[in-house]
């Protein structure tokens, strides 16, 4: 169904009966791929269950997912709930050093962009593969490459069939905004090799960026910019004790139907 719908991400959910806070299983999927965890589609599918009063007055639900339990709460931007925000509860991605001093293969699927560091990711910490068929990730499903300014990140045109050819299933490139800028950092995610050449707002890509910039910002709040041709804005906060990244949005629908299966 995800393949026929050819959307960056399709997700499915199953309500689970009893569960208090409100439970839902969730699963993601690219056209050729299961994700292990996904920002904007678990942005989506709260936006969707809110909206359709699917958990009652609740403002809280969680989902049972291949990364653990994820939380989504509600807020309310004014006194009415048709218009609210969602804050997102999930996992930090740590990140830390790229185990190659040969970073020319990053240069070359970024166009010859001037790359100032290269990261990998830990995310074999983070799967606890509570579903069936939930597959392990390693230790590079994410590739962080910071280049030297946010024009940069934003004006260079990567080479696809190259950034299938580096390491890691997601590459995010990033840079930290100027001075005066109401931003901390923009970033881009490309990921071909899981059928999405880049994406437009990736919210799980945050939670390693979250870690990432508090080491070089001692911060843990940021607001974060997706420089994609369709853009987006997240807040972004770091909780070091409890090693979680809240992301806070919103979201519209645009469409709705039905399936005939």
């Amino acid at each position: 169904m995800a393949s026929e719908f050819d959307l960056p991400l399709t997700c499915f959910l199953i309500p689970i009966p009893g569960s208090e806070p409100p439970r839902f299983l969730l699963r993601w999927f690219t056209a050729v791929a299961e994700m292990d965890i996904c920002g904007h589609a678990t942005l989506a599918s709260a936006h969707s269950i809110f909206s359709n009063s699917l958990v009652g007055s609740s403002d809280t639900v969680e989902f049972s997912t291949n990364s653990g339990i994820l939380t989504a709460k509600r807020f309310s931007e004014c006194d009415t709930k048709r218009s609210f925000l969602i804050e997102m509860n999930f996992p930090v991605i740590t990140t830390c050093e790229y185990s190659s001093n040969d970073v020319s293969i990053f240069s070359k699927a970024l166009n010859g962009a001037t790359i100032v560091d290269v990261r990998e990711t830990n995310t074999d910490k983070l799967i606890f593969k509570p579903l069936k068929g939930a597959f392990k990730t390693t230790s590079t499903d994410q590739i962080i490459v910071v280049l030297s300014s946010w024009e940069s990140v934003i004006e260079f045109q990567p080479r696809v069939d190259n950034i299938m050819k580096c390491p890691g299933k997601m590459m995010i490139v990033t840079a930290a905004a100027p001075q005066g800028s109401p931003f901390d950092f923009c970033s881009r995610l490309f990921a071909p090799k899981l059928g999405l050449n880049e994406d437009s707002v990736c919210g799980s890509a945050h939670c390693s960026l979250a870690h990432y910039w508090s080491l070089k910002m001692n911060k843990c709040d940021f607001v974060a910019y997706a420089a994609s041709q369709r853009s987006g804005t997240l807040k972004v906060h770091y909780d070091k004790e409890k090693q979680r990244v809240l992301l806070t949005g919103k979201a519209v629908t645009v469409m709705k139907g039905s399936i005939l299966v």
